[in-house]
C-alpha cells in the first residue's frame, strides 16, 4: 500500500524543457511511475524524449512554443486544456547567460527572465486554474541552489530563480485550500547543457567538487525520486517547501 502513494498511474503530467537533462529524466520518470506526458518544447525536437515515456508504457504528445515568448503560451495551450486533463506541471525549462553584472544587457536579462520567472508564472495560470475549479493538483517548479546563493557572473538566473522560490510560495498559499500543492526543486550542481561551461572551468570545477560532501556531480537522473514524490499522493501534505537535491552542498 505505501508504495500506491508513489504511484502516478491514471495522472497527465505535463513537463517543460524535456528534450534533454533534468526534463527529460524527469518526464521519463514520470512515465515509468505510470503518468501519461505531455512534452513541451520550443521545437519540434523532442522525438527522442517521447520515445523514452512510451518506451516505458506511457503515452506522450508535444507541444510546441516558444518560452521567450510568454504572451504565445496560454494560446498555445488552450487546445490541450479543453481535452486533456493535466494533473501534474514540471515548470523545468530554463536558461542560464554568463557575464560580469557591470557589462550583461537588458535584453540578456530579459531573455533570462522571460524563460525561468515569467513563462513558469503564465504556465502556473494556464494550468493552475483547471486545477483549482477541479480542487486538485500538483506544481512542481525546477529552482536551483541559486535560489539560495548569488551565484557568480549569472545575475539575472540568480534573480531569477530567487524569484521562483518566491512565486513557489506564494502560489502554494493561495492554492493550498484547493488542494493544490505547489513545491520546487532546487537541483544542486547537476551534468547538463547548462553547466558545461562550469564542468570545463580548470579551477572552478575541482572547488565546485570539493565543497559537495557526496564528493561528485549530480546527474539528472538524481532528480526524478524528488519529482515523482512531489507529483504523487505521497506530497499531499507538502507545500510551499524548495527541497534541495544537492549532494549535501547546502549543509557544507
Amino acid at each position: 500500500m505505501t508504495m500506491n502513494l508513489f504511484s502516478l498511474r491514471g495522472r497527465t503530467a505535463l513537463v517543460t524543457g524535456a528534450r534533454t537533462g533534468i526534463g527529460r529524466a524527469i518526464a521519463v520518470g514520470l512515465a515509468q511511475a505510470g503518468a501519461d506526458v505531455v512534452l513541451l518544447g520550443r521545437e519540434s525536437n523532442l522525438d527522442e524524449t517521447q520515445a523514452e515515456v512510451e518506451a516505458a508504457g506511457a503515452k506522450a504528445e508535444q507541444v510546441v512554443v516558444d518560452l521567450t515568448n510568454p504572451e504565445a503560451i496560454e494560446p498555445a495551450l488552450r487546445p490541450l486544456l479543453e481535452r486533456r486533463k493535466i494533473d501534474v506541471l514540471v515548470n523545468n525549462a530554463g536558461i542560464i547567460h554568463r557575464a560580469d553584472a557591470a557589462v550583461s544587457s537588458l535584453s540578456d536579462w530579459r531573455r533570462v527572465m522571460n524563460v525561468n520567472l515569467d513563462s513558469t508564472f503564465v504556465l502556473c495560470q494556464a494550468v493552475g486554474r483547471p486545477m483549482l475549479e477541479r480542487g486538485a493538483g500538483k506544481i512542481v517548479n525546477i529552482a536551483s541552489l541559486l535560489s539560495f546563493q548569488g551565484g557568480i557572473r549569472v545575475p539575472a538566473y540568480a534573480a531569477s530563480k530567487h524569484a521562483v522560490a518566491g512565486l513557489t510560495k506564494a502560489l502554494a498559499n493561495e492554492w493550498a485550500p484547493r488542494n493544490i500543492q505547489v513545491n520546487a526543486i532546487a537541483p544542486g550542481y547537476i551534468r547538463t547543457n547548462n553547466t558545461t561551461a562550469l564542468q570545463a572551468d580548470p579551477e572552478r570545477e575541482p572547488a565546485i567538487r570539493a565543497r559537495i560532501p557526496a564528493g561528485r556531480w549530480g546527474n539528472p537522473e538524481d532528480l526524478v525520486g524528488a519529482a515523482v514524490f512531489l507529483s504523487s499522493s505521497a506530497s499531499d501534505y507538502v507545500t510551499g517547501h524548495v527541497l534541495a537535491v544537492d549532494g549535501g552542498w547546502m549543509a557544507r
